[in-house]
């Protein structure tokens, strides 16, 4: 199946913020195979970007490269004693991809529903949300190598996984498309409701025994209450991480300002709310020009009126700057900037 450049793209309906930027070449890769082709032809060798969604980019000026826009589909299963595998092809949007899960009667992935994004960009960013990671549920994956124009595995523990991050975003970033990802999930595990809002949740629908079903409808009914919808207004979702820092500087912090809000960490780390420290800062609802954050959701930035990158950039600047005078933290973005 032959794969083909168009000149001179759009990318606005490609990226979730809908920042109206171009791209000199765009490809739309619907199988694997295709991928020897582009190396062939040294698409490689020159400037280029792997997409999905477009959920977690922000373009800033024109790219000046080839875009390749994953979409890679296909869904297959085998059960082994009381684990069940899970291949889904990178292209696939998570959220279907969820849902797939659920009504096949598989569990450990319904924490992440409506999580934005697809397949392939998951164990790159190691997503995760109340409660679970994708590196709690990621078997392998398979990748093409871009430099040696090879297909390969990699186990769970080859990615190196860590708090939104994986060995895609740092030893190996931009030289592996993630073609496949199978996960691990079960057949008849417990439902995770510790975090806090699912409980809540719960308990005011009188739901007592809750089932994976029952948790990704109520953490899609929490996203939907505090997260603007993308195909409404422009947005990457959380653009910051929340930081962590050390036991020590904790300490510190908590004894100027004992409402933190907190999570402890194996390690000894503490993860600090980055939406609590935008707030505090009197961001939360407030605008910079085009671009502003969500009045229900501080971590949110959103384009308010045909935001450009660099509005949406300049916004950010603010609020670590803001962020770190007052609290002596740094924020990260999570989002990818181009």
């Amino acid at each position: 199946m032959n794969i083909i450049a168009e000149e001179k793209v759009s990318l606005e309906k490609y990226n979730t913020f809908r920042i109206a930027v171009n791209a000199d070449r765009f490809y739309k890769l619907t199988a694997a195979s295709q991928l020897t082709e582009l190396y062939n032809q040294q698409v490689f060798k020159s400037k280029f970007l792997v997409t999905g969604a477009g959920s977690n980019i922000l373009y800033t000026k024109d790219f000046d490269g080839s875009i390749i826009k994953n979409e890679i589909q296909g869904i297959s299963y085998r059960i082994a004693q009381q684990a069940v595998y899970v291949t889904a092809g990178a292209g696939i949007v998570w959220n279907d991809f969820v849902w797939y899960c659920i009504n096949e009667g598989f569990s450990g992935i319904e924490n992440m529903a409506l999580i934005p994004g697809t397949v392939g960009a998951s164990p790159i960013q190691n997503i995760g949300a109340y409660g679970t990671e994708l590196m709690d549920i990621f078997d392998h994956c398979i990748a093409f190598n871009t430099v040696t124009g090879a297909f390969e595995r990699f186990e769970n523990a080859d990615c190196a996984f860590s708090y939104r991050d994986s060995i895609f975003k740092t030893t190996y970033k931009g030289q592996y498309i993630i073609t496949e990802v199978t996960f691990k999930l079960a057949t008849n595990a417990a439902v995770n409701t510790s975090y806090g809002a699912i409980q809540q949740e719960l308990v005011a629908r009188g739901i007592e025994r809750p089932t994976p079903k029952d948790v990704a409808e109520v953490v899609s009914s929490i996203r939907v209450n505090k997260l603007p919808d993308p195909s409404t207004i422009g947005n990457a979702g959380s653009f910051f991480k929340n930081p962590l820092i050390s036991q020590a500087q904790f300490e510190t912090l908590i004894q100027e300002f004992p409402q933190v809000i907190h999570y402890p960490m194996a390690d000894g780390a503490q993860k600090i709310a980055a939406g609590w420290l935008i707030e505090q800062c009197g961001w939360k609802g407030k605008s910079l020009g085009p671009a502003g954050v969500w009045p229900n959701q501080a971590l949110v930035l959103v384009n308010l009126n045909h935001a450009t990158g660099s509005d949406i950039w300049n916004l950010s600047a603010q609020i670590i700057s803001d962020v770190a005078a007052k609290f002596n933290i740094e924020l990260e973005r999570e989002v990818n900037i181009f």
